[in-house]
C-alpha cells in the first residue's frame, strides 16, 4: 500500500537528538511529556528512561518492529528516549508513536523541523499499523490550550473532534505521519459532523400514577440540582421515580458534556459518542465497595461517584449499603471532587453528582401499614435507620414519603390528564436559568455569599426558620440547606424573593428530621 519514501536530510551531518511531545494520562488530566531521543556511538541498543511502567518498556521491539516492517532502517547505535517529566510515570502503548518518529528524525530519516508544532499519540502494531488508544479526550483539550496540532489514530478522531478549536490528523500506518512531516503527502485535518447526542426514549413522568407529592419534590430536586431520599413500602414506585429524573432535567452544557466524556475516556469502559451531551444515570449495587463508589487501584481509575459527573446516581436500599461504604460519599457531595491518593500516584477526579436514595420505612418495609403487616421492634426500626449516619442524612437536602397508591388509581380507565416530562423539563430548564443567570451555579452549590445575597429573608420568614431550628433540631448545615431549597422554590415560580409559603415547603422536606423531633 505504501512505497518506498525519498528521504530528505533536514539536520546538518552529525545530528542525533530529536524532541517530540506527547502526553500522559493522569486522572482526568494530561499532563506534557517531552520525548526526547538520542542516538550515540557503543553497542547497539535502546533503552527508554523516564519512570516508564512495563507497557512503555515494551514499546521498544513493538517500535523497532515497526519501523523494519515499513522498510526504515533502525539505527545501529545506542538509542535512548527520555520521557520526561522523568518523576511522572508513564503508561499504556500511547507513546509508541512518538517514541518511532523520534527515533526516524533522530537518525534523518523523517523532516524534524516543524516536530514543535504537533502532539503525537499512538499505539503501534508490528505492521506498522497506529492503533487507538484511552484517554484521548484530556490529551485533546490540553493540545488545544498548547495550540498544537495532534497526530491520532483514526479510530480516536470522532472522540478528540469534540474539541473545539482542535486540528486532528488521523492516521492509519506509521507512513501517514512520516509523508505528512516529509511533505510528500500531507494529511488534511479531521473534520466531522457536530455530533450530537442520539434520541433515546426516556420514561415518561407521566406513567407514575398518583405519587403527587414525590413528583413535585422531584421537580424542586431536578431545578435545583438537590439530593433527595424517598422513603416508602416496597412497590410504590420509587425506583420508577428516580429513573425519570434524567428525562427532566436540562440539558447539559458544553462544559459539562466535555467533563463528562473526559471522565468516562480515562475509564475502562471508554467513552461511547452515542452517549454526548446525555446525563449519566448509574445504579450501583448495595454490596458495592467503597473503591467502586469513590475509584481506586495503583493507577488510579474512577469510580462510580466520577462517572455519574453532571448526572444522577440513584442508590435503592440505602440501608443494605455498607456504612463505611455510605460515608466515603460525604466529601464529594460536598466539594463535587474526589482525590484518590496511593504511595507513588494522586489523581483527581470531578464528581458533581444529584444523589437520589431510597429506603423502606423498617426492615420488613410496611411500617405503618394500615393492615398491620408489620411485626418489626422499636429497637429493629432504630437499628434498621442507623446504618444510615447522621452526618450523611444532613447532607440530603429532601426526605420525602411515598406512601402506597390507592388500587383505584392504578386503573388506567381511573387516570386522569397528567403532566408529561416534556411539560415539566420546561419549567424546571427555566428555574435552572434563572439560578445560572443569578449566581453562575445551581442552587445546591451556593456559597454562603451566595446565600446571603439571594437567600434573604423578612422577619416572619426569620421567625419561621427560627422555630424549626428550635423544634427540629436542625444543623446549620441543614438550615442553609432549607435556604436554598427555598430558593429553587421562589425559583421555579419565578419569583425573586423567597416568602414565608416557600420556606414552609422546603421545611416540609425534612421528614426524618420531624421524626426525629416526635420519635416516630
Amino acid at each position: 500500500m505504501y512505497g518506498l519514501l525519498t528521504v530528505p536530510r533536514p539536520w546538518k551531518a552529525g545530528m542525533s537528538l530529536a524532541v517530540l511531545f506527547s502526553r500522559a494520562p493522569n486522572g482526568v488530566q494530561a499532563p506534557l511529556v517531552t520525548v526526547e531521543v538520542h542516538l550515540s556511538n557503543g553497542l547497539p541498543s535502546l533503552s527508554i528512561v523516564g519512570l516508564p511502567e512495563m507497557a512503555v518498556k515494551e514499546s521498544k521491539d513493538r517500535v523497532r518492529g515497526a519501523l523494519l516492517t515499513a522498510r526504515f532502517k533502525f539505527p545501529r547505535r545506542r538509542i535512548t528516549v527520555n520521557l520526561a517529566p522523568a518523576d511522572l510515570p508513564k503508561e499504556g502503548g500511547r507513546f509508541d508513536l512518538p517514541i518511532a518518529m523520534g527515533v526516524l528524525a533522530a537518525s534523518g530519516q523523517v523532516a524534524a523541523q516543524a516536530l514543535d508544532r504537533y502532539e503525537f499519540l499512538g499505539e503501534l502494531a508490528l505492521s506498522g499499523d497506529v492503533r487507538p488508544v484511552k484517554g484521548v479526550l484530556p490529551a485533546a483539550l490540553a493540545a488545544r490550550d498548547a495550540q498544537r496540532a495532534l497526530f491520532l489514530p483514526a479510530e480516536n478522531a470522532p472522540e478528540a473532534a469534540l474539541v473545539t478549536g482542535l486540528e486532528i490528523l488521523t492516521v492509519r500506518h506509521l507512513l501517514d505521519v512520516c509523508e505528512h512531516l516529509n511533505q510528500t503527502r500531507p494529511l488534511a485535518a479531521f473534520r466531522s459532523a457536530s455530533a450530537s447526542p442520539e434520541p433515546t426514549s426516556q420514561p415518561d413522568l407521566a406513567e407514575v400514577r398518583g405519587q403527587s407529592h414525590a413528583k413535585r419534590a422531584l421537580e424542586i430536586a431536578a431545578a435545583g440540582g438537590h439530593s433527595l431520599l424517598m422513603i416508602g413500602p416496597p412497590g410504590t414506585g420509587k425506583s420508577m421515580l428516580a429513573s425519570r429524573l434524567p428525562g427532566i432535567l436540562p440539558s447539559m452544557t458544553e462544559s459539562e458534556a466535555l467533563e463528562t466524556a473526559a471522565v468516562l475516556s480515562v475509564s475502562e469502559q471508554g467513552f461511547d459518542l452515542k452517549r454526548w451531551r446525555q446525563r449519566p444515570f448509574r445504579c450501583p449495587h448495595h454490596t458495592a465497595s467503597g473503591v467502586a463508589l469513590v475509584g481506586g487501584g495503583s493507577n488510579p481509575r474512577p469510580g462510580e461517584i466520577s462517572l455519574t459527573h453532571n448526572g444522577v446516581m440513584f442508590l435503592d436500599e440505602l440501608p443494605e449499603f455498607d456504612r463505611r461504604v455510605l460515608e466515603v460519599l460525604r466529601e464529594p457531595m460536598e466539594t463535587g471532587r474526589i482525590t484518590i491518593s496511593r504511595a507513588a500516584r494522586q489523581a483527581e477526579f470531578p464528581a458533581s453528582f444529584q444523589l437520589i436514595a431510597a429506603m423502606n420505612p423498617c426492615p420488613c418495609g410496611y411500617l405503618g401499614d394500615e393492615r398491620g403487616r408489620c411485626q418489626c421492634t422499636a429497637d429493629q426500626v432504630i437499628r434498621y435507620r442507623g446504618r444510615i449516619s447522621g452526618p450523611l442524612l444532613d447532607r440530603i437536602d429532601m426526605h420525602i414519603e411515598v406512601p402506597r397508591v390507592p388500587p383505584a388509581m392504578l386503573h388506567a380507565s381511573a387516570s386522569r390528564a397528567v403532566e408529561s416530562s416534556a411539560l415539566i423539563r420546561q419549567r424546571v430548564a427555566a428555574a435552572r436559568q434563572r439560578q445560572l443567570a443569578r449566581d453562575g451555579t445551581p442552587n445546591h452549590a451556593l456559597t454562603s455569599a451566595q446565600i446571603g445575597a439571594n437567600c434573604r429573608l423578612d422577619r416572619a420568614g426569620r421567625e419561621l426558620v427560627e422555630q424549626a431550628i428550635e423544634r427540629l433540631g436542625l444543623s446549620a448545615r441543614a438550615y442553609y440547606r432549607v435556604l436554598k431549597l427555598a430558593r429553587t422554590i421562589a425559583d421555579l415560580a419565578g419569583q425573586d424573593d423567597i416568602d414565608t409559603d416557600h420556606l414552609s415547603e422546603a421545611i416540609g422536606y425534612r421528614r426524618l428530621d420531624r421524626q426525629s423531633e416526635t420519635g416516630a
